[in-house]
């Protein structure tokens, strides 16, 4: 290890003694209840219910996967998911969270999405509480692993040892943190963490464009690829079993750009979905402390959203004008970032750098193993196996829970040459078909009934599997994200069999109304 090697690997140590001292900070209040460990006592202010929500939504995969998509295809396909992504922010916090936020309280005063769903409806036998539950646990699997599978390349390409050793450290030391704090812990750390990613993604994109000669130099080298640039069109990289190919003079080769048609552009849009359904999000909109503060909570949001998603395609086009044959396949171009980093920044700056991809890992995996946990706790093992079942008891198994989930994401992230954004975008999928739908018309339209919304769930779940495994390797229209035909199967699925049962009870009614007013 070279000593610039050794002061990224102090810096980032540093990052991490202070996350784990979050994590001590508020164990004791984390364990005094339950409600403290999977919400906070609902008492997250304005800045951290905005910043702990984005950086928990956008991961390691802000930081790796999106700038990789623009690295190897071009702008289009980052670009497009990038805008996406920013309109389904906005429309999240301005139409849900205030809704859901007065909604929980009311309905129970419900601390996980199963138990608002299950008290929506007022289920007796928890057939809704038991679904949820097992979607949590099935896609924030899949998240964790992609999680993982950051933290293994992000230390593998740093200090060069195997990438699996690496991986599963990375994993251990998310548990520990996560097991020791809670919601709270989790919440506040990932306000600082998300600090943490948008100060380094402004600070590689104003050297490198430094460094590269200015944005016109960029846009002058990058001209040159096909479709690179395009709105409308998509660079197609020469490939042989995966391996992009170069030229004799040392310069990646490309085919013809391919087309980037509207029926793309849709689909690829289509990401913004997927926020009306994704746990982690909702949950803070229902630990927020007041109604008063949603607004200034979405404003915070939607600006960090908005330059991180710019910061983070511009790093991948640039990266793709400083080293473009540095990396040759889809899954060592999610290493831009960090390449570019470690290569551009003083070593102090590189190590606060690779300390931003450190905390937008943590910030989501703490969430997903802990959301994960709590659906199972709360809502299966107390919900519907033990109902007399004490705090102390749920939290064990929670816990339980969680090392469990965790150690198949694990399992899943073995493999290293698993591409950060692929595996993203199928948890993504499954959230946002399977909860988005339920969601806004649990949230806006009182005539959705208890079956409507589990045939919905079911519907939208299980059509993202179909679509992804059987319909898209067809091609053709079939080929569009599996977010957009799930999430419109739901939705029909849940009107069609709503009206065609009978209208929910008095009681839900005179709920649904008092939430449409609610304020703290």
């Amino acid at each position: 290890m070279n000593t610039g090697t050794l002061e990224i690997f102090i810096t980032m140590c540093c990052y991490m003694a202070v996350v784990i001292g979050i994590g001590v900070y508020f164990a004791k209040r984390a364990n005094e209840s339950s409600d403290n460990y999977f919400i906070g006592g609902r008492a997250l202010g304005p800045w951290v219910a905005a910043m702990s929500a984005e950086a928990s939504d956008m991961s390691g995969w802000l930081l790796m996967g999106l700038p990789g998509v623009a690295y190897w295809y071009g702008l289009s396909d980052a670009v497009w998911t990038a805008i996406g992504l920013f309109i389904g922010t906005y429309i999240n916090w301005l139409l849900v969270a205030k809704r859901l936020h007065g909604y929980s309280i009311i309905a129970g005063d419900s601390i996980t999405v199963p138990d608002f769903l299950s008290n929506r409806f007022k289920e007796q036998n928890k057939i809704i509480m038991g679904i949820s539950s097992v979607f949590i646990l099935v896609f924030f699997t899949v998240y964790a692993a992609s999680c993982f599978v950051t933290v293994g390349k992000l230390f593998n390409s740093l200090f060069g040892l195997p990438y699996q050793y690496l991986m599963i450290g990375g994993a251990l030391f998310v548990i520990i943190y996560t097991f020791l704090g809670g919601f709270l812990a989790e919440s506040v750390s990932d306000f600082m963490q998300g600090i943490v990613m948008i100060v380094a993604l402004g600070l590689l994109l104003v050297i490198s464009l430094i460094y590269a000669g200015g944005p016109g130099a960029v846009l002058e080298n990058l001209r040159e690829i096909p479709g690179f640039l395009d709105f409308f069109g998509i660079s197609s990289p020469t490939v042989v079993d995966g391996v992009q190919q170069v030229s004799e003079s040392g310069a990646p080769l490309f085919g013809e750009a391919g087309k980037y048609g509207l029926l793309t552009i849709i689909s690829t849009l289509s990401w913004g979905l997927g926020y009306f359904g994704v746990p982690q999000v909702l949950l803070r909109f229902m630990a927020i402390r007041k109604h008063s503060e949603i607004r200034q909570s979405r404003r915070i949001a939607t600006v960090w959203c908005g330059i991180s998603l710019v910061a983070a395609v511009c790093i991948g086009l640039i990266g793709r004008a400083i080293v473009p044959a540095e990396l040759l396949t889809a899954g060592a171009a999610e290493s831009i970032f960090i390449v570019m980093s470690t290569k551009l920044l003083p070593t102090l700056f590189a190590g606060l750098a690779m300390a931003g991809i450190l905390a937008a890992t943590i910030s989501s995996s703490d969430s997903y193993l802990l959301i994960a946990a709590s659906a199972f706790a709360k809502s299966i093992f107390q919900g519907i196996i033990k109902k007399d079942a004490t705090d102390k008891q749920v939290m064990s198994v929670s816990r339980i829970v969680l090392v469990l989930v965790a150690l198949i994401g694990i399992v899943i992230a073995l493999d290293e040459n698993s591409v950060i954004f692929t595996v993203v975008s199928f948890a993504w999928a499954g959230f946002g078909a399977t909860f988005g739908p339920i969601m806004l018309f649990s949230l806006f339209w009182k005539r959705t009934t208890r079956e409507g919304a589990i045939s919905g769930m079911l519907a939208g779940g299980v059509m993202v599997f179909i679509w992804k495994l059987a319909l898209k390797p067809m091609g053709g229209i079939f080929g569009i994200y599996e977010l957009l035909p799930a999430f419109l199967v739901s939705c029909i699925v849940i009107v069609v069999v709503s009206l065609l049962t009978k209208e929910p009870s008095e009681e839900i009614q005179i709920e649904f109304d008092l939430a449409t007013v609610y304020e703290d």
